[in-house]
């Protein structure tokens, strides 16, 4: 195998029937000297339009996120990779920047900062800005903890490095999207905390989702997005009531099974 360029650069995008967002996520992507596909079995046209974009589609099962992009790092021959979401869109600055930044590497990943739109509405408050992210990694020196399942984390020796130029994400166009999303946060937040032998109190259900909101609306400034930002630090609340309501659940269901047991 011919040796590869140290400033050769993939760009992956991970995939699961995103036909609707792919062509246009590609077509930011020019810059890169590789578009990877890094498809998780779609049953839409997603694999159909990537290939017509001229990207190289791989198809993998999907375990959770953090071993996805595990997978996609092992699957590339490139020295850098840099992941993209298919919601996301790369400005030609950031690829600019990029392609300056491993050209002279000081660090094994680098993080990118993103602008967030929800429901349509730049939201610059409540935590989502400058919502940075480890996105650009070099291959062999840094890869994701895998029992991060969602949220993921880099593991990597050294310091983290920090790129300027945002990248624009689109996260959700609608309440539903929004509540399908956290719904599934809650669900995983409440099993890491009953995993680790957290049981409620009494306490949690009114303290935790005020601490919450005051932190989302105060602390991380949502009060800057006006009643848009009251909306969602209101929303992010109520997920944090939702989450110690499933980790209840958990424990009941796990009491019911000690119970069933003991009968037997």
């Amino acid at each position: 195998m011919s040796a590869v360029s140290p400033v050769h650069i993939s760009a992956v995008v991970l995939t699961l029937n995103e036909e609707r967002h792919i062509g246009a996520c590609l077509a930011t992507l020019t810059w890169a000297d590789e578009c990877v596909v890094f498809d998780s079995f779609s049953t839409d046209t997603t694999v159909a339009l990537a290939r017509q974009a001229g990207a190289r589609v791989i198809q993998h099962p999907f375990e959770n996120y953090a071993q996805q992009r595990n997978a996609a790092l092992g699957a590339v021959e490139s020295a850098w990779v840099f992941f993209v979401d298919a919601d996301e869109r790369c400005p030609v600055a950031l690829g600019e920047e990029i392609r300056a930044v491993v050209a002279s590497p000081r660090h094994d990943v680098y993080a990118v900062p993103r602008h967030n739109y929800l429901f349509g509405r730049l939201t610059l408050g409540a935590g989502w800005y400058p919502d940075y992210q480890a996105r650009l990694f070099r291959v062999g020196k840094a890869c994701f903890d895998p029992l991060r399942e969602v949220h993921e984390v880099a593991r990597h020796d050294g310091e983290m490095g920090y790129l300027k130029t945002e990248l624009i994400h689109y996260n959700y166009d609608t309440l539903e999207q929004f509540h399908a999303k956290q719904r599934k946060y809650a669900q995983y937040d409440a099993g890491i905390l009953f995993k680790q032998g957290v049981r409620p109190k009494p306490r949690n259900f009114v303290l935790q989702p005020l601490r919450e909101f005051r932190r989302r609306f105060f602390a991380l400034r949502g009060y800057r997005d006006g009643w848009h930002g009251l909306r969602l630090s209101v929303l992010m609340a109520y997920y944090n009531f939702d989450m110690y309501c499933r980790l209840a659940r958990l424990w009941q269901a796990n009491g019911a099974a000690h119970q069933a047991r003991d009968v037997r």
